[in-house]
């Protein structure tokens, strides 16, 4: 679609936005510019301008709003921010999505144009400017006011540990437990129960709880960091689903202390990164294809068994359609109350399924299993 000189949109190079970011180089959304990332939620979290926000403008957020969005569908978390906009207390805000050079050559349904329409209609008079050529310009010609995230986890191991030979397969060290947990959050890390016994490279990332997924590894050090056990086997009969909102909210207890959790089963392969992925579906509510391709980055050898991504495919429908009838109200509110009801407390959010997921049904629908899918725009 196309709209008249891109419908009033000025247009903002990327020295001028270097210039300004050099002279004011305060927090997100605290200065007199906002910066909006308007790329999905993997291609913010790879990398971003510093100080940008990440909209919300998934396939959900549009398929509700049938066009219009408002300020608080795309930016849930961000009160203040908000708060500010209505105010009229940004002088200017920049929009950026993957490589748009010019104004008029952006889709009328773009999450961009979303994002425009939805300040122009919610905030007080703002001055709104596309970047042109998008992060991919400016990351190429500025990428020292860019954040990108380090992919490979940064622990090296202290000095009193032999190095690992990693090409060697007859030093024993299996594939899992070579290098250090990875950061899948800034609060939230996924590692084995090798790492879990390692105290150096736990207080080296400043872990201070762990969640382990397993009914069999030991929590070594009780006195000294919190420890929440979820007793689950890697079976295909397991049901690891009941035990989501558990995690989740402990997960989310120990980011509200400003600590942090290392999420770790026996390898760090199945059911640790189950547990994982089902905290970035319903926090970041992102689809489980987007989730499993942004921890896989992160830690490779991820590979939650059938069942697990059976059971993480049901909680993903339950988390869209939740998030749809719940957002009005509260993001999270409602999957609590709905699982109040029930008795026991480890099953707070209990799927009424069979843990035998038909095969077929789930493979059809699991293409990234054989297949590297690169970052689908959700948008």
């Amino acid at each position: 679609g196309h709209r008249p000189s891109g419908g009033g949109l000025r247009e903002v190079e990327g020295s001028a936005l270097q210039r300004f970011l050099r002279r004011e180089p305060g927090p997100a959304g605290g200065g007199r510019c906002l910066l909006l990332d308007c790329r999905p939620f993997l291609a913010h979290s790879a990398g971003h301008i510093r100080g940008a926000l990440n909209v919300r403008c998934n396939s959900i957020v549009r398929r509700r709003a049938k066009g219009a969005v408002s300020l608080e569908q795309i930016l849930p978390a961000e009160g203040e921010v908000r708060a500010r906009l209505r105010a009229g207390l940004y002088s200017a805000v920049v929009v950026y999505d993957e490589r748009s050079a010019r104004a008029d050559n952006l889709r009328e349904d773009s999450t961009v144009w979303l994002v425009v329409r939805a300040l122009r209609r919610d905030a007080e008079r703002p001055d709104i400017c596309l970047l042109k050529g998008g992060y991919e310009r400016f990351y190429s010609e500025y990428p020292e006011f860019c954040a990108k995230t380090k992919f490979l986890s940064s622990v090296s191991p202290p000095a009193s540990v032999e190095p690992l030979d990693l090409g060697c397969s007859s030093c024993g060290t299996p594939l899992h437990d070579q290098g250090g947990p990875v950061e899948i959050l800034p609060f939230l890390y996924l590692g084995s129960a090798y790492h879990a016994a390692r105290r150096d490279m736990l207080d080296t990332l400043g872990i201070t709880a762990l969640l382990n997924v397993s009914s069999d590894c030991p929590n070594h050090f009780e006195g000294h960091y919190q420890y929440k056990c979820i007793p689950v086997e890697d079976s295909h009969k397991a049901d690891i689903s009941s035990w989501f909102m558990e995690a989740i909210e402990y997960i989310d207890s120990v980011k509200d202390c400003h600590g942090r959790v290392l999420v770790h089963c026996q390898a760090g392969i199945s059911r640790s990164a189950t547990i994982c992925l089902a905290y970035l579906m319903m926090k970041k509510r992102v689809k489980l294809e987007e989730a499993f391709e942004f921890v896989k980055q992160r830690r490779s050898i991820i590979s939650p068994n059938f069942s697990f991504m059976g059971q993480l495919l049901q909680f993903e429908s339950q988390v869209l359609a939740t998030s749809c009838a719940a957002e009005a109200a509260s993001p999270s509110g409602t999957l609590r109350e709905r699982g109040q009801a029930s008795s026991t407390p480890t099953s707070q959010f209990v799927f009424s399924f069979p843990v035998s997921v038909g095969v077929h049904a789930a493979s059809s629908s699991l293409p990234y299993l054989h297949s590297p899918i690169t970052t689908s725009p959700s948008c």
